[in-house]
């Protein structure tokens, strides 16, 4: 995939976003661990994967 303007950018990182907080979210209110939000902590984990994996991709092509 080829990301080639802001728009790409900001919609993957969305998608990630989406991504933690449903999966890694529902991980940590599964082990009740609800001392903060777990949607919120699931989505700001994803958005920081999905800019990692955004600037580390490149280096591997």
């Amino acid at each position: 995939m080829i990301i080639s303007s802001d728009f790409e950018i900001g919609y993957f990182l969305a998608v990630f976003a989406m991504l933690g907080a449903i999966l890694i979210g529902s991980l940590l209110t599964a082990a009740h661990l609800n001392r903060w939000h777990p949607k919120l902590v699931g989505a700001a984990i994803g958005v920081s994967l999905g800019f990692a994996l955004f600037e580390a991709v490149p280096l591997f092509v």
